[in-house]
């Protein structure tokens, strides 16, 4: 199962030094095949971007992801970029980037559109109790997303945590997870 850390400002700061220290400790104690990076609120958010991309470089087999801006994650020479599930009509500008996409969904419907509209990956969320993310869909409610889809590989988001929850996932077997908290839980 692939594992696709989020970055939170809540576990890095905005001193461009420390943040690339912090994120190339967190990629080298879990070697996530998967790196987005994810402030909403950074006035330096184009430079934290950049420090992410250069720092997946320096890990073989780790992807880059911008969150929401494809033409950013383009021009920072990200492999990727997630669009949030407001953002559907942004996959082919992204796709035509050669970008690859991940797209955040929340009901089977959305992620029918997603691979309709031909996005690589979409995150399901969310799958366990998380603040303020809505109804939990469960390991049963994550099979049945599953199987709602043909070729698009989905990652389970949302409350997971522990080692306890990847283990609960492997009985849906998804593509992988993604999670903010999982990869600090040793300093929450």
């Amino acid at each position: 199962m692939k594992k696709y850390l989020i970055t939170s400002r809540q576990f890095y700061t905005d001193t461009p030094a420390v943040f690339r220290k912090i994120l190339h400790e967190r990629i080298k104690m879990y070697l996530p095949e998967f790196v987005l990076y994810r402030d909403k609120n950074n006035p330096d958010y184009a430079l934290q971007a950049e420090h992410t991309v250069e720092t997946c470089r320096q890990f073989e087999g780790v992807k880059s992801f911008i969150h929401q801006d494809p033409k950013l994650a383009h021009s920072l020479g990200a492999n990727g970029v997630h669009l949030t599930s407001k953002q559907f009509d942004k996959i082919k500008m992204a796709k035509d980037l050669d970008l690859e996409v991940c797209v955040s969904t929340h009901t089977i419907e959305e992620l029918q559109m997603v691979e309709e509209l031909c996005a690589d990956y979409a995150t399901f969320s969310p799958i366990f109790p998380t603040p303020a993310k809505g109804e939990a869909k469960g390991v049963e409610g994550l099979k049945k997303a599953l199987t709602s889809v043909e070729k698009l590989k989905i990652f389970a988001l949302g409350g997971i945590i522990s080692d306890l929850h990847v283990k609960q996932l492997q009985e849906a077997n998804p593509y992988g997870f993604a999670s903010i908290r999982y990869f600090y839980e040793d300093i929450i």
